[in-house]
């Protein structure tokens, strides 16, 4: 009896109707929101029921959840639709990572191997010009030699020797006779301003005073040229001769390879003339051609280069060599006119007292 009473009034909690509308109860609101809770935590509500009876019920209050449009059941349909487009969306940004890193993994490793070719390639090269070097210095190597060629580039690099000590000497000149020229201007100062506190030697001290600044003037005439017949041989030293002996160095490295590569396509003609033997002597064949025409280009490079420095060359020690001995002729002839007669032939510009001061923006 008792047990009948409490099943009754546990049934009478939810009361449900034949259609499986839940009833409404009177201003307790509680149950429907743990009914709600209970309906999006499960685990699929559109296979769960709810059961209206309490322990011991029967089965005419179950009820199917697929029947309930409430708010639960669409919050638990829009949470599945969610986690499904999440899951695909994360699947996706999977393959999609998967795939660049695959593709940065292969273009690094093709970087990888391409420097490791450059680097067997270089070390192959290094070995055989280091062997025919060796060979050459021994005398048991044979080298290619053009004679001609060879003592022009012989003429020229002795040339250039004798034209850095000519270059060493002329700034070696041009300081010294700087410093007499300072000198000499400090020398005529002071002879003017003893001319000045000494009234009994007044005319000595200013005839003094006078031909050390001639002196000075004329000084700095002559430093302008001698300026100008250092920086003309030192471009012509350190500029234009040294471009071709750069050239010719090329020259000869290419000369080197050359016959590196002529000396292992002949050892390997003596060799056996198999199926892999007629294959690296046709791969050493395509090399010694490269290196040929190589050579070849440089070489014509050179003759070139040789040719117009030698023009070049005189044209430049010509234009110099006058120059500078005017200079010196007509200074220590003590001809101011002839002397500035020289520097405008030469349109050689003398800077201005002060110049090499910066200015007062300058120093700023």
């Amino acid at each position: 009896m008792t047990d009948s009473i409490m099943s009754k009034a546990a049934t009478m909690e939810i009361p449900i109707n034949s259609n499986g509308d839940t009833g409404t109860l009177p201003e307790d609101d509680s149950l429907e929101q743990d009914l709600q809770q209970v309906m999006v935590s499960g685990p699929n509500l559109n296979e769960t029921s709810i059961v209206s009876g309490g322990y011991g019920g029967t089965a005419e209050g179950i009820i199917s959840t697929s029947s309930i449009k409430g708010p639960a059941v669409r919050y638990n349909a829009e949470f599945n639709k969610r986690i499904s487009v999440e899951g695909i969306g994360s699947n996706m940004h999977h393959s999609s990572s998967s795939s660049s890193s695959m593709t940065a993994e292969e273009a690094s490793r093709g970087v990888a191997v391409e420097k490791i070719e450059t680097v067997k390639k270089w070390g192959l090269n290094t070995y055989k010009c280091t062997k025919q070097m060796i060979s050459e210095r021994f005398g048991r190597g044979s080298r290619t030699v053009d004679l001609e060629l060879e003592a022009q580039i012989e003429v020229l690099r002795d040339t250039k020797k004798k034209y850095e000590n000519v270059l060493r000497l002329a700034r070696a000149l041009t300081n010294h006779f700087y410093n007499m020229v300072q000198t000499q201007h400090a020398l005529g100062d002071t002879f003017a301003d003893l001319s000045q506190k000494s009234p009994e030697l007044r005319d000595e001290f200013g005839y003094n005073a006078e031909t050390q600044k001639l002196l000075c003037k004329n000084g700095e005439t002559l430093l302008g040229a001698v300026n100008f017949f250092v920086s003309s041989i030192n471009t012509l030293v350190n500029k234009t001769m040294e471009d071709s002996l750069m050239t010719i160095k090329m020259y000869e490295g290419a000369r080197l390879e050359f016959d590196a590569y002529r000396s292992d396509l002949e050892e390997l003609s003596l060799g056996p003339k198999d199926a892999v033997a007629m294959a690296r002597i046709d791969a050493a064949q395509q090399q010694y051609q490269v290196q040929k025409d190589k050579y070849e280009r440089l070489r014509s490079d050179v003759i070139i280069k040789l040719k117009f420095l030698e023009e070049n060359k005189v044209k430049v020690m010509h234009k110099q060599l006058l120059l500078f001995h005017n200079a010196i002729s007509a200074y220590f002839a003590g001809n101011q006119q002839q002397l500035e007669q020289t520097l405008k032939q030469f349109n050689i510009k003398l800077r201005p007292p002060g110049a090499d001061k910066p200015s007062w923006l300058e120093e700023q």
